[in-house]
Protein backbone atom coordinates (compact mmCIF):
# COMPACT_ATOMS: atom_id res chain seq x y z
CA UNK A 1 0.00 0.00 0.00
CA UNK A 2 1.35 3.38 -1.29
CA UNK A 3 1.69 6.20 1.05
CA UNK A 4 -0.89 8.17 -1.52
CA UNK A 5 -3.51 5.24 -0.41
CA UNK A 6 -3.04 6.30 3.01
CA UNK A 7 -2.74 9.95 2.90
CA UNK A 8 -6.16 9.72 0.60
CA UNK A 9 -8.02 7.73 3.10
CA UNK A 10 -8.46 4.37 3.84
CA UNK A 11 -11.58 3.62 2.20
CA UNK A 12 -14.32 1.25 3.04
CA UNK A 13 -13.89 -0.22 -0.67
CA UNK A 14 -10.30 -1.49 -0.02
CA UNK A 15 -10.72 -2.82 3.74
CA UNK A 16 -14.08 -5.14 2.16
CA UNK A 17 -11.84 -6.37 -0.37
CA UNK A 18 -8.96 -7.41 1.86
CA UNK A 19 -11.78 -9.05 4.30
CA UNK A 20 -12.97 -10.89 1.45
CA UNK A 21 -9.82 -12.05 -0.37
CA UNK A 22 -8.42 -13.37 2.93
CA UNK A 23 -11.45 -15.95 2.99
CA UNK A 24 -9.58 -18.02 0.17
CA UNK A 25 -5.73 -16.51 0.05
CA UNK A 26 -2.90 -15.81 2.24
CA UNK A 27 -1.73 -11.66 2.44
CA UNK A 28 0.40 -9.79 3.53
CA UNK A 29 0.77 -6.32 3.81
CA UNK A 30 3.71 -3.47 3.44
CA UNK A 31 2.93 -0.11 3.48
CA UNK A 32 4.75 3.31 2.76
CA UNK A 33 3.46 6.73 4.12
CA UNK A 34 6.24 9.76 3.00
CA UNK A 35 4.03 12.01 2.89
CA UNK A 36 2.86 11.44 6.24
CA UNK A 37 6.39 11.18 7.36
CA UNK A 38 7.21 14.79 6.02
CA UNK A 39 4.39 16.32 7.52
CA UNK A 40 5.25 15.39 11.17
CA UNK A 41 8.98 16.19 11.00
CA UNK A 42 8.02 19.40 10.22
CA UNK A 43 5.56 19.79 12.69
CA UNK A 44 8.44 18.62 15.01
CA UNK A 45 10.79 21.39 13.67
CA UNK A 46 12.74 18.98 11.00
CA UNK A 47 12.85 20.21 7.57
CA UNK A 48 13.03 17.33 5.36
CA UNK A 49 15.69 17.27 2.19
CA UNK A 50 15.03 15.56 -1.17
CA UNK A 51 17.75 14.10 -2.86
CA UNK A 52 18.10 13.28 -6.91
CA UNK A 53 19.98 10.26 -7.70
CA UNK A 54 21.78 10.72 -11.38
CA UNK A 55 19.53 8.04 -12.44
CA UNK A 56 16.75 10.68 -12.02
CA UNK A 57 14.89 8.77 -8.93
CA UNK A 58 13.90 11.09 -6.19
CA UNK A 59 14.16 10.34 -2.29
CA UNK A 60 14.41 11.40 1.22
CA UNK A 61 17.96 12.41 2.89
CA UNK A 62 17.97 10.60 5.95
CA UNK A 63 20.17 12.03 8.56
CA UNK A 64 20.59 10.47 11.87
CA UNK A 65 17.53 12.73 13.52
CA UNK A 66 15.35 11.89 10.36
CA UNK A 67 15.83 8.02 11.02
CA UNK A 68 14.08 8.59 14.10
CA UNK A 69 11.34 10.45 13.45
CA UNK A 70 10.81 8.10 10.09
CA UNK A 71 10.74 4.82 12.01
CA UNK A 72 8.43 7.11 15.21
CA UNK A 73 5.70 7.59 11.65
CA UNK A 74 6.10 4.32 10.24
CA UNK A 75 6.64 1.90 12.89
CA UNK A 76 4.15 3.54 15.24
CA UNK A 77 1.51 6.12 13.60
CA UNK A 78 0.88 5.05 9.71
CA UNK A 79 1.56 1.09 11.10
CA UNK A 80 -1.04 1.51 13.46
CA UNK A 81 -3.43 3.23 12.15
CA UNK A 82 -3.62 0.70 9.27
CA UNK A 83 -3.96 -2.15 12.04
CA UNK A 84 -7.11 -0.39 13.88
CA UNK A 85 -8.66 0.18 10.46
CA UNK A 86 -8.63 -3.75 9.50
CA UNK A 87 -9.47 -5.05 12.78
CA UNK A 88 -12.47 -2.70 12.48
CA UNK A 89 -13.58 -5.16 9.73
CA UNK A 90 -12.61 -8.10 11.33
CA UNK A 91 -9.58 -8.69 9.85
CA UNK A 92 -6.68 -10.20 12.63
CA UNK A 93 -4.06 -7.99 11.96
CA UNK A 94 -0.92 -7.65 13.14
CA UNK A 95 1.50 -4.73 12.73
CA UNK A 96 5.07 -5.20 12.81
CA UNK A 97 8.16 -3.22 11.56
CA UNK A 98 10.97 -4.72 8.89
CA UNK A 99 13.51 -4.81 11.54
CA UNK A 100 11.38 -7.03 14.16
CA UNK A 101 12.78 -10.62 14.69
CA UNK A 102 15.68 -9.65 12.42
CA UNK A 103 13.06 -9.51 9.37
CA UNK A 104 14.85 -6.98 7.11
CA UNK A 105 18.55 -6.56 6.97
CA UNK A 106 20.09 -3.74 5.22
CA UNK A 107 23.78 -2.18 4.63
CA UNK A 108 23.73 1.23 4.85
CA UNK A 109 24.98 3.07 2.19
CA UNK A 110 28.05 5.07 2.90
CA UNK A 111 27.94 7.48 0.26
CA UNK A 112 25.36 8.53 -2.20
CA UNK A 113 25.92 10.28 -5.60
CA UNK A 114 23.30 12.98 -6.07
CA UNK A 115 22.49 15.41 -9.08
CA UNK A 116 22.42 18.87 -7.15
CA UNK A 117 20.51 22.25 -7.67
CA UNK A 118 23.32 22.86 -10.46
CA UNK A 119 23.07 19.71 -12.27
CA UNK A 120 26.08 18.76 -10.85
CA UNK A 121 26.95 14.93 -9.78
CA UNK A 122 28.32 15.47 -6.14
CA UNK A 123 28.87 12.58 -3.51
CA UNK A 124 27.86 12.88 -0.07
CA UNK A 125 27.42 10.93 3.58
CA UNK A 126 24.68 8.30 3.04
CA UNK A 127 22.79 8.92 6.03
CA UNK A 128 20.92 6.02 7.26
CA UNK A 129 19.30 4.96 3.92
CA UNK A 130 19.71 0.93 3.46
CA UNK A 131 19.98 -1.35 0.16
CA UNK A 132 17.70 -4.68 1.68
CA UNK A 133 20.13 -7.70 1.63
CA UNK A 134 18.38 -10.10 3.26
CA UNK A 135 14.67 -11.06 4.11
CA UNK A 136 13.77 -13.27 7.14
CA UNK A 137 10.79 -14.88 6.23
CA UNK A 138 10.00 -16.99 9.42
CA UNK A 139 7.98 -14.42 11.18
CA UNK A 140 5.66 -13.48 8.67
CA UNK A 141 5.54 -17.28 7.80
CA UNK A 142 4.59 -17.65 11.63
CA UNK A 143 1.81 -15.45 11.53
CA UNK A 144 0.10 -16.30 8.40
CA UNK A 145 -0.02 -20.18 8.96
CA UNK A 146 -2.24 -18.95 12.14
CA UNK A 147 -4.71 -16.52 10.65
CA UNK A 148 -2.82 -13.35 11.32
CA UNK A 149 -2.44 -10.17 8.31
CA UNK A 150 1.21 -9.21 8.91
CA UNK A 151 1.15 -5.14 8.89
CA UNK A 152 4.94 -4.39 7.82
CA UNK A 153 6.80 -1.06 7.79
CA UNK A 154 9.56 -0.51 5.51
CA UNK A 155 12.11 0.26 9.39
CA UNK A 156 15.33 -2.32 8.54
CA UNK A 157 18.13 -2.96 10.59
CA UNK A 158 21.44 -2.38 9.80
CA UNK A 159 24.55 -3.91 9.99
CA UNK A 160 25.35 -2.24 13.30
CA UNK A 161 21.75 -2.43 14.62
CA UNK A 162 20.65 0.67 13.10
CA UNK A 163 17.39 1.82 12.67
CA UNK A 164 17.64 1.83 8.34
CA UNK A 165 15.21 3.66 6.19
CA UNK A 166 14.36 1.49 3.63
CA UNK A 167 11.81 2.06 0.17
CA UNK A 168 8.57 0.84 1.39
CA UNK A 169 8.08 -0.74 -2.49
CA UNK A 170 11.42 -2.10 -2.88
CA UNK A 171 10.96 -3.56 0.77
CA UNK A 172 7.35 -4.98 -0.55
CA UNK A 173 9.27 -6.35 -3.46
CA UNK A 174 11.73 -8.08 -1.52
CA UNK A 175 9.20 -9.48 0.62
CA UNK A 176 7.30 -11.05 -2.05
CA UNK A 177 10.53 -12.76 -3.84
CA UNK A 178 11.33 -14.27 -0.45
CA UNK A 179 7.97 -15.60 0.06
CA UNK A 180 7.76 -17.03 -3.66
CA UNK A 181 4.62 -15.15 -3.70
CA UNK A 182 1.91 -15.98 -6.50
CA UNK A 183 1.76 -12.18 -6.61
CA UNK A 184 2.67 -8.95 -5.84
CA UNK A 185 0.40 -5.89 -6.12
CA UNK A 186 1.57 -2.41 -5.62
CA UNK A 187 -1.28 -0.21 -4.73
CA UNK A 188 -0.81 3.51 -5.93
CA UNK A 189 -3.60 6.48 -6.68
CA UNK A 190 -3.17 6.10 -10.69
CA UNK A 191 -4.64 2.66 -12.51
CA UNK A 192 -1.11 1.99 -13.39
CA UNK A 193 1.83 2.88 -15.41
CA UNK A 194 1.45 4.89 -18.17
CA UNK A 195 2.99 5.73 -21.37
CA UNK A 196 2.89 8.16 -23.78
CA UNK A 197 -0.68 9.20 -22.02
CA UNK A 198 -1.59 5.87 -22.64
CA UNK A 199 -2.32 2.43 -19.35
CA UNK A 200 0.49 -0.08 -20.11
CA UNK A 201 -1.82 -3.46 -19.79
CA UNK A 202 0.80 -5.54 -19.59
CA UNK A 203 4.87 -5.88 -19.60
CA UNK A 204 7.45 -8.83 -19.72
CA UNK A 205 9.84 -7.78 -17.29
CA UNK A 206 12.87 -7.54 -20.04
CA UNK A 207 10.42 -4.85 -21.59
CA UNK A 208 9.83 -3.06 -18.20
CA UNK A 209 13.99 -2.69 -17.62
CA UNK A 210 13.99 -1.17 -20.69
CA UNK A 211 11.47 1.05 -20.51
CA UNK A 212 12.18 2.23 -16.91
CA UNK A 213 14.37 5.27 -17.47
CA UNK A 214 11.25 6.88 -19.15
CA UNK A 215 9.25 6.61 -16.44
CA UNK A 216 8.49 9.47 -13.93
CA UNK A 217 9.64 9.58 -10.09
CA UNK A 218 7.38 7.46 -7.95
CA UNK A 219 6.32 4.90 -10.85
CA UNK A 220 9.96 4.38 -11.53
CA UNK A 221 10.12 2.46 -7.89
CA UNK A 222 7.29 0.75 -8.39
CA UNK A 223 8.21 -0.80 -11.71
CA UNK A 224 11.66 -1.39 -10.18
CA UNK A 225 9.86 -2.95 -7.43
CA UNK A 226 7.90 -5.35 -9.72
CA UNK A 227 11.38 -6.14 -11.35
CA UNK A 228 13.22 -7.03 -8.04
CA UNK A 229 10.41 -9.01 -6.72
CA UNK A 230 10.12 -11.15 -9.80
CA UNK A 231 13.96 -11.62 -10.18
CA UNK A 232 14.01 -12.96 -6.65
CA UNK A 233 10.98 -15.46 -6.63
CA UNK A 234 7.78 -14.07 -6.86
CA UNK A 235 5.56 -14.97 -9.96
CA UNK A 236 4.07 -11.75 -11.05
CA UNK A 237 4.02 -8.43 -9.99
CA UNK A 238 0.99 -5.62 -10.28
CA UNK A 239 0.73 -1.93 -10.08
CA UNK A 240 -2.88 -0.83 -9.60
CA UNK A 241 -5.17 1.45 -8.37
CA UNK A 242 -5.71 1.09 -4.42
CA UNK A 243 -9.00 3.47 -4.88
CA UNK A 244 -10.72 1.11 -7.24
CA UNK A 245 -14.13 -0.89 -6.22
CA UNK A 246 -12.39 -3.54 -5.61
CA UNK A 247 -8.72 -2.74 -5.56
CA UNK A 248 -6.88 -6.01 -4.51
CA UNK A 249 -9.66 -8.26 -6.66
CA UNK A 250 -9.30 -6.37 -9.75
CA UNK A 251 -5.69 -6.04 -9.63
CA UNK A 252 -5.61 -10.21 -9.21
CA UNK A 253 -8.33 -10.74 -11.54
CA UNK A 254 -6.28 -7.96 -13.93
CA UNK A 255 -9.15 -5.60 -14.41
CA UNK A 256 -6.84 -3.14 -13.45
CA UNK A 257 -3.10 -2.09 -13.30
CA UNK A 258 -0.12 -2.85 -15.12
CA UNK A 259 0.72 -6.66 -15.22
CA UNK A 260 4.74 -7.42 -15.09
CA UNK A 261 5.62 -11.01 -15.50
CA UNK A 262 8.52 -12.71 -16.20
CA UNK A 263 8.04 -13.65 -20.15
Amino acid sequence: MGGDVFSKGLNENLANDIKKIIKYEKLVIVHGGGDEVTAIAEKLGKPQTFIMSPGGVRSRYTDAETVEIFTMVMAGKINKTIVRWLLRKGVKAVGIAGLDAGMLRAERKKKLMIIDERDRKRIIDGGYTGKIFKVDTELITYLVERGFIPVISPVALGEDFEFLNVDADRAAGQIAGALKADKVVFLTDVEGLQLKGSLVSSLSISEAEKVLPKIGAGMDKKVLASIESLRAGAKEAIISSGLAAEPVSYALSHKNGTVISLE
